[in-house]
């Protein structure tokens, strides 16, 4: 397989896996070509290599901007705006869970706080199953929020490690 085809291949394997983790496809894409590229990207870039309209490109860039995955860079003397993907898995990692969490995830925790609280006759079953389930849920989405916040603080070989020592 030459060069080429290996990143269309790349391009939209990310892709597929975006949209299967939640996430636009054309976003993924538009990430997954700004990490195999070795320099920033203009949007007429972008647009030529993804077959992608100028709207669908200013949308995506800037939702992975939001996501903090993709930067904007202006150069000297020119017009143009620049976008370039941090190449470290490790950062995007962390920033992806960091986003998850903070969309996904910590909303669920607001919910399930809220919940647990709940009063009613301990003695009802219907009580008992609810409140169990509920406080149940509460305790693993608390502890994948604690292994989520420890990715995001840790470096990446002390990370690996500690989840190694788990497993040993």
């Amino acid at each position: 397989m030459e060069l080429p085809e290996a990143k269309q291949k790349f391009i939209e394997a990310w892709g597929k896996l975006g949209s299967e983790w939640g996430i636009n496809r054309t976003m993924a894409q538009v990430h997954a070509l700004l990490l195999i590229t070795p320099d920033a990207l203009t949007t007429e870039e972008i647009m030529e290599a993804l077959s992608i309209s100028r709207g669908n490109v200013n949308m995506t860039v800037r939702d992975l901007i939001n996501w903090g995955l993709v930067e904007k860079q202006l150069r000297a003397g020119e017009r143009k705006e620049y976008f370039y993907a941090d190449k470290d898995t490790w950062n995007i990692a962390r920033q992806v869970a960091k986003e998850r969490r903070k969309r996904e995830l910590d909303p669920v925790i607001k919910i399930l706080d809220e919940l647990v609280k709940v009063e009613g006759d301990k003695k009802d079953p219907a009580y008992k199953t609810f409140h169990k389930s509920v406080t149940d849920i509460n305790k693993l989405a608390k502890n994948v929020d604690k292994t989520l916040e420890t990715m995001i603080k840790a470096d990446e070989s002390w990370f690996w490690g500690s989840i190694l020592k788990i497993f040993k």
